[in-house]
């Protein structure tokens, strides 16, 4: 039955957002704050997302699941005091970006993220599709879109939702949060290290003990104890949609603001977002 785990954990490797080089150009473009602060925006909505279970470990219990259910329960109650320490630390990556205080305060997470939201709508508001009201892009949309799903309790869409979270647990471990800390840590442009308080949320998720790799086993042993030949087709729907609504956020972020740049011209007159107080 491993071997059959394997088979789905190589579909997500073989994917193209498994390697996606968002984060590798970021750490080469360098990019300015406004930019660094739209690209937070977009990120920490979709992990946001990502976080609550609604219906879904209690769809597992009641498909005759329990132990499932438990695994990806833990994972929902492991992340669900996150959203902070992740606005905290892009508050911080921010300022050492800018140079001076951009955020004063990064324990105020609803004035961390207005002022993310409002770098995005500077510099991302004129793409098709962009809503002003939340400040997502239609990628962006789509991908927490995978999750909201959850809600669901029917038994195809408790499936489509396992086979997602097998693939966010593993894209989140083996790419989303090496790549946040190559481009944010190892490629020294920020000064910061994972001691800082400020950057407590990238030590908690990084490494061998960190949460991602917990949530990666986890997310596998749900899966093998659930795989069988009628239920892989929407495992495997599941983990697809995912994959692409990901990689289709990441393609539209790294062509807006990395890989074609944003020339200063084209930045907002002050690395401050709009009604940000010092």
């Amino acid at each position: 039955m491993m071997d059959r785990v394997g088979e789905l954990t190589a579909i997500i490797e073989s994917h193209r957002c498994y390697s996606h080089p968002i984060f590798m150009n970021w750490a080469k473009v360098r990019p300015a704050p406004p930019v660094i602060g739209a690209l937070f925006h977009q990120i920490q909505c979709f992990c946001a997302a990502t976080r609550p279970g609604w219906s879904f470990p209690k769809s597992l219990y009641e498909l005759g699941s329990a132990e499932q259910a438990k695994l990806l329960q833990e994972i929902v109650e492991s992340e669900e005091d996150h959203g902070p320490e992740l606005a905290a630390m892009a508050g911080h990556i921010v300022n050492r970006a800018a140079g001076e205080i951009v955020f004063r305060d990064l324990g105020n997470q609803e004035k961390v993220e207005t002022g993310l939201k409002s770098f995005s709508d500077g510099l991302l508001s004129q793409l098709p599709g962009y809503d002003q009201e939340t400040g997502l892009t239609v990628q962006a949309r789509k991908a927490i879109g995978v999750f909201e799903r959850r809600k669901q309790a029917g038994r195809d869409d408790t499936l489509r939702n396992l086979g997602a979270a097998l693939a966010l647990e593993v894209i989140s471990n083996r790419h989303l949060i090496p790549g946040e800390k190559h481009c944010l840590v190892d490629a020294g442009h920020y000064g910061a290290s994972l001691d800082e308080p400020e950057m407590h949320y990238l030590l908690e998720h990084w490494g061998e003990v960190g949460a991602e790799s917990q949530h990666e086993r986890n997310a596998i042993d749900a899966v093998n104890q659930s795989l069988n030949d009628e239920d892989r087709p929407l495992i495997v729907e599941g983990i697809y949609e995912f994959l692409d609504s990901l990689c289709a956020l990441w393609d539209v972020l790294d062509t807006a603001l990395l890989q074609s740049g944003i020339a200063e011209s084209q930045l907002p007159d002050s690395r401050r977002p709009a009604g940000q107080a010092a």
